[in-house]
C-alpha cells in the first residue's frame, strides 16, 4: 500500500518590475494582472489565495494607477486570500548592503502591516545566490522558513545526480555562521513547476504524470509543492476547474489550492530527521559554474558605483547625522528617510541592480539614484548645520580676528584620518536691495586671502589654502524668503587626523593678519615633503613605482613586500550581461610589458600623489561573427566569435595617493572606454597561496574556497564582494578595498593574485531572447577607486577590514558660526569598543524614538562590546533587525555584552521621557 501524496498548488506571479521591458511597460501589465486577480477572487470563492511575490511594492505600483481599489485589496489581504510581505522588493542580496537588506525587511513589514497580516516567509524565489546571514536576519525578524530558487543542488531520493552535493532533498536546514537555523525549501523544479495547469483531461493526464514524478524526485515528504505561476505570469483564472480535473484523474493524490502557511504546516509535521544542514552562503559552488550569474556583479559597473554612493549617503551620512541632531532636539526625518530608502530600493530588484535588463531600465535607475541622493544630501546638510549650531566655537577662536570655524564630522565607527577639502565663505555681502556687480566689486577690493588652519587646541594643522575668488550663494530660511549673497571663498585641503568615531573635531581658518595673535604649535609629524619621483612614503608604507607602471608596497610594520601590484589585464567577452565568457583560445592582454609615463603630481607635507599613464591598444570589440551569433540566438557556450584584429587606443591613467597617518595606498584609475566586448581587471599578487580567502559579504566576512569544487568547469571563478577581499597567511596579508566594484577573483596561480574587475562591456541582455543592450558596452569615461591595505598577523587583519569600511564615505564638513554653545569643540555622540566588531548602523528606530546601533562580529570568535550613549538617552535594550525593544541590558546609557562569532547585534538606547 502506497502512502498518500499531497499536491499543494500555490498561485503566484513572480513580478520583475523591470527587465526585458522598461518599468512602465511592465507596470501596465501589472495593472492588468491585478485587475484580473481581484475579479477572480470576487467571482470564484474556491480560488483559495494568491501569493503576491513576497514584495509589498507590487501594491504600491498597482495603487499608483488604481487607488480606488485600495480597500478591496485590504479586504482580501485581511481574509488571507492575498498574501503580502515580508519584503519591500525582491532584491539581489549580494549587490545590496547589509543595511539595505535590513531596511527592505523593515519597510516591507511596515507597509504590509497597514493592510493586514504580514507573511512570515523568507521568500527568495530568484535571487542570484543567497547571503550566508539570511537565516540569522530572518530569525531576528521572527521568520523560521526560507524558500529559494538557487544556490543548492540536491541529490533526491533516487540519488540520480551523482556527487557530494549539499542537500539530500529539496528540504534542508539552512544555518548562518552564528548558528541560527531556518528550514530551507528549494524550488528544485523551479517556481513554475505548476504553471498553466490544463483543464482538458488528456492534457492533464500527461501534465500531472510528469510533474508529480519530478516533484517526488527531490521531496523528503509526500507533501509536494507546485508553483502555479512564473515571471509576469497572468492569473490562471480557471485554476479551480483544472484542479477538479486533476482530482478525477488522480484519486490517490490530494490536490490542494494551498498557501505557503498551509503547505509548510503540513510539511513540517512530516519532515524526516535526516535532512541535510547547509551552512552559510548558497552560491551553487557544486555545479559547473556557468549559471551562477555571478558576473552580473560586473555588468554595468557604473550602476554598482552609484548604488554604493547612494547606500552610504543614507547609512553612514543621513541616518547617523540626523540621529546626532536628534540628540540636540531636532526632529528625526523618518518620513524623508523612508522615501529616500524606497526610491533607492526601487533599484535593488535583481534584474535592476544586477545590470541585466534593457538599456531603458538602467537609464531610469540613474534618475532614481539621483533622486535618493538629493533627499539624503538635504538631510545631511540640515543635520550637520543643526549640529554646528550647538558647538562652542567661541571658546577656542573668539579671540582671533577673522577666524572662520568648521567641523569635520566622522560618522564611521572608528577614529579616522583623512585628507578633506572644504570651501569656506570668509565674508558675505547681501544682494538684497543692491546689484550683484556692486557686491562683487566690494568683495574683490578686499583682495585675496591667505592664512592657516588651526584646531581648537591652538595647533596649526597641515593644510593648503587656495583663494577661490568671489562666488554667489543663497540661504533658504524657514521663516523668510530666500536670501542671495556674494562671498569671498577659500578652498582648504586639510589633513584631519584621528577625528573621533561618531563625533567631530573643530578647526578654523585664521587669516594671515591674525596669525600672530597666538603661539603656533604645529601638529606632530609635519614635514617638508618627500623626495623621489617614483617613491611614496609615510610612517607605515613605502611605495615604489616601476617602469611598467606596477608598484611595490613595503609594509614597514611587518616587513612584508608586495610586488607587481597594479598590472591591468584585458580579456575578450562574448557572453552577456549575466555571464562572462572569453572567446576560445583568448589570451588576456596586460600592461606588464608596457612602459608607462610616471609623473609626481603632488608632494605636499601630508599627501603625495604619483600619476601613471599607460598608452595602450585594445581590440575594438569582437569580430563580426559575434553580432551574427547574437541575432541568431546562438547560446553563448556555442559561439565561435573571437576578438577583432582592429585595435583602438586606450589611455589608462592611474593615481597613487599616500597620506601621512594612513596605513593604506589609495588608488584611482580613469579611462575612456572606446572598446567593446571585453573585461578590464586590475591584478594584485599577494605572494600568499592559501586554500581560502576572506571577503566582505552581507553582515559577514565570508571565508571562501580559492579552488572551486570538482564539478566546476567554468574557467572563471569570479565571486561577489562588498567593501573588500583579503588573502592572508600566518604572518600577515593583503586586503584590497573598493568603492562599488563588486566582482573579484582570487586566481589559481602560484602568487595568490587578487583580480578586481573594473569594467565589463557586453552587447546583449542574454537569457531567454534576443535583447541588444548597446549601453551595456559602457562607452565613455569611467573612474574607479580602490585601496591597497597590507597588514600583519593577528588582529591586524580585522583592522585592515575596518579601514576598508571607513573608506566607503568621506568625513562630512560643515562651516560653523563663531558662537558659544553647549557642545565642546571636540565631541563624540556615542562611544563604543569591541575589537573585531564592525558598526553598520546608527539611526533612530521607527516608529519609536530610540537611538539604534548595530554591529556584526567579523570573526569566528566571541568578542566583547561596550557602548556609552550620552545626552537624552537612557536605558539600553537588546533588539533585532526590526528594532523593537527586547531585554533591558543596562541603565543610564552604558552597556557591556559578549557578541558571539558572526553574530549581528542591535542595541536600542531609550529616549528619555
Amino acid at each position: 500500500m502506497t502512502s498518500k501524496t499531497y499536491a499543494h498548488i500555490i498561485a503566484h506571479s513572480h513580478w520583475d518590475r523591470e527587465w526585458y521591458l522598461p518599468y512602465e511597460k511592465h507596470h501596465v501589465q501589472l495593472v492588468r494582472l491585478m485587475d484580473t486577480l481581484l475579479e477572480t477572487l470576487e467571482r470564484d470563492p474556491q480560488f483559495h489565495s494568491f501569493h503576491l511575490d513576497g514584495q509589498t511594492i507590487v501594491l504600491e505600483d498597482y495603487l499608483q494607477v488604481r487607488p480606488e481599489n485600495k480597500e478591496l485589496l485590504r479586504k482580501y489581504i485581511q481574509e488571507g486570500r492575498l498574501i503580502i510581505g515580508p519584503w519591500y522588493v525582491l532584491q539581489d542580496e549580494f549587490l545590496t548592503s547589509g543595511e539595505a537588506n535590513v531596511r527592505n525587511l523593515q519597510i516591507g513589514h511596515r507597509d504590509a502591516a497597514e493592510y493586514g497580516p504580514v507573511s512570515k516567509l523568507g521568500y527568495f524565489p530568484d535571487s542570484f545566490g543567497n547571503m550566508g546571514q539570511a537565516p540569522q536576519l530572518l530569525r531576528q525578524a521572527g521568520i523560521n522558513v526560507a524558500v529559494f530558487g538557487r544556490g543548492v543542488k540536491p541529490v533526491g531520493f533516487n540519488n540520480e545526480v551523482k556527487g557530494n552535493y549539499e542537500s539530500s532533498f529539496s528540504e534542508l536546514n539552512w544555518e548562518s555562521p552564528d548558528g541560527s537555523k531556518v528550514l530551507g525549501v528549494l524550488f528544485a523544479n523551479w517556481y513554475n513547476n505548476g504553471m498553466e495547469i490544463p483543464v482538458d483531461e488528456v492534457e492533464a493526464q500527461d501534465y500531472w504524470t510528469e510533474r508529480l514524478a519530478k516533484a517526488k524526485t527531490y521531496a523528503s515528504t509526500p507533501h509536494l509543492l507546485f508553483m502555479n505561476g512564473c515571471d509576469h505570469q497572468p492569473v490562471q483564472t480557471d485554476l479551480t476547474a483544472s484542479l477538479e480535473t486533476a482530482r478525477r484523474l488522480f484519486p490517490d493524490v490530494e490536490f490542494i489550492h494551498s498557501s505557503f502557511d498551509d503547505y509548510l504546516r503540513s510539511l513540517q509535521e512530516s519532515l524526516p530527521d535526516r535532512l541535510s544542514t547547509v551552512k552559510g552562503e548558497l552560491r551553487s559552488q557544486r555545479t559547473n559554474g556557468w549559471w551562477t550569474l555571478v558576473n552580473t556583479a560586473s555588468a554595468r559597473v557604473y550602476i554598482k558605483q552609484a548604488n554604493q554612493r547612494s547606500q552610504l549617503l543614507l547609512e553612514r551620512g543621513a541616518e547617523p547625522l540626523a540621529a546626532f541632531a536628534s540628540t540636540l532636539g531636532e526632529a528625526y526625518p523618518h518620513h524623508l528617510l523612508r522615501y529616500a530608502w524606497k526610491t533607492l530600493m526601487q533599484n535593488h530588484p535583481h534584474d535592476s541592480i544586477c545590470g541585466c535588463s534593457v538599456d531603458e531600465v538602467h537609464r531610469e535607475m540613474m534618475t532614481r539614484f539621483a533622486k535618493s541622493d538629493a533627499v539624503a544630501e538635504e538631510i545631511i546638510d540640515r543635520s550637520k548645520a543643526a549640529i554646528a549650531r550647538h558647538v562652542d566655537t567661541a571658546g577656542a577662536f573668539a579671540a582671533i580676528p577673522g577666524a572662520v570655524p568648521f567641523l569635520a564630522i566622522n560618522t564611521t565607527g572608528w577614529a579616522k584620518t583623512e585628507v578633506l577639502t572644504v570651501d569656506l565663505e570668509i565674508d558675505r555681502v547681501s544682494l538684497k536691495g543692491r546689484p550683484a556687480s556692486e557686491a562683487v566689486r566690494e568683495l574683490e577690493a578686499r583682495g585675496p586671502l591667505t592664512g592657516h588652519i588651526y584646531d581648537a587646541a591652538g595647533r596649526v594643522a597641515r593644510a593648503t589654502i587656495e583663494y577661490a575668488g568671489v562666488r554667489f550663494g543663497y540661504d533658504l530660511p524657514d521663516d523668510r524668503f530666500r536670501q542671495p549673497y556674494m562671498a569671498r571663498v577659500v578652498r582648504v585641503t586639510l589633513l584631519a587626523e584621528q577625528v573621533p568615531a561618531l563625533g567631530y573635531r573643530t578647526y578654523a581658518f585664521v587669516p594671515e593678519s591674525a596669525a600672530g595673535v597666538r603661539n603656533v604649535r604645529t601638529l606632530a609629524g609635519l614635514t617638508d615633503g618627500h623626495a623621489g619621483e617614483r617613491l611614496l612614503e609615510n610612517e607605515f608604507l613605502s611605495v615604489t613605482v616601476l617602469d611598467n607602471g606596477s608598484y611595490t608596497v613595503r609594509d614597514k610594520r611587518s616587513g612584508q613586500v608586495f610586488s607587481g601590484l597594479g598590472i591591468y589585464e584585458d580579456s575578450g567577452d562574448i557572453g552577456n550581461e549575466y555571464i562572462f565568457r572569453a572567446p576560445d583560445g583568448d589570451e588576456p592582454l596586460t600592461t606588464e610589458g608596457l612602459e608607462a609615463r610616471i609623473v609626481r603630481l603632488e608632494n605636499e607635507p601630508f599627501r603625495q600623489t604619483i600619476e601613471i599613464v599607460h598608452e595602450w591598444s585594445l581590440p575594438e570589440g569582437a569580430d563580426d561573427r559575434l553580432e551574427q551569433e547574437r541575432l541568431a540566438f546562438v547560446p553563448f557556450l556555442e559561439r565561435e566569435a573571437a576578438r577583432s584584429s582592429k585595435f583602438v587606443p586606450i589611455r589608462l591613467t592611474t593615481r597613487l595617493l599616500l597620506t601621512d597617518g594612513d596605513p593604506q595606498l589609495q588608488v584611482e584609475t580613469t579611462f575612456d572606454n572606446a572598446a567593446k566586448d571585453h573585461r578590464l581587471r586590475v591584478l594584485f599578487p599577494s605572494g600568499i597561496v592559501s586554500p581560502v580567502h576572506r571577503v566582505d559579504s552581507v553582515f559577514e566576512v565570508a571565508v571562501r574556497d580559492t579552488v572551486p569544487a570538482a564539478e566546476w568547469t567554468n574557467p572563471s571563478h569570479c565571486q561577489h564582494q562588498q567593501a573588500f577581499v583579503n588573502v592572508s597567511g600566518d604572518h600577515g596579508g593583503l586586503t584590497i578595498g573598493n568603492l562599488g566594484l563588486n566582482e573579484y577573483e582570487v586566481l589559481r596561480d602560484d602568487r595568490g593574485t587578487i583580480a578586481v574587475t573594473l569594467l565589463r562591456a557586453v552587447g546583449e541582455l542574454g537569457d531567454w531572447g534576443v535583447f541588444p543592450t548597446p549601453e551595456a558596452q559602457c562607452p565613455g569615461t569611467h573612474t574607479f577607486r580602490y585601496t591597497v591595505i597590507p597588514h600583519g598577523a593577528g588582529s591586524a587583519r580585522e583592522q585592515s577590514f575596518a579601514l576598508a569600511y571607513q573608506n566607503q564615505l568621506p568625513i562630512t564638513v560643515v562651516q560653523a558660526p563663531l558662537q558659544a554653545g553647549a557642545l565642546a569643540a571636540e565631541h563624540a555622540f556615542a562611544e563604543w569598543s569591541g575589537e573585531g566588531l564592525a558598526l553598520t548602523a546608527v539611526k533612530i528606530s521607527e516608529p519609536g524614538e530610540d537611538i539604534v546601533f548595530r554591529w556584526f562580529n567579523m570573526t569566528d570568535r566571541p568578542k566583547e562590546l561596550s557602548l556609552t550613549v550620552g545626552n537624552r538617552f537612557g536605558d539600553v535594550y537588546r533588539s533585532g533587525i526590526l528594532e523593537e525593544r527586547g531585554e533591558q541590558i543596562a541603565a543610564a546609557g552604558n552597556a557591556a555584552l559578549s557578541v558571539g562569532p558572526a553574530e549581528i547585534v542591535t542595541l536600542c538606547a531609550a529616549a528619555d521621557e
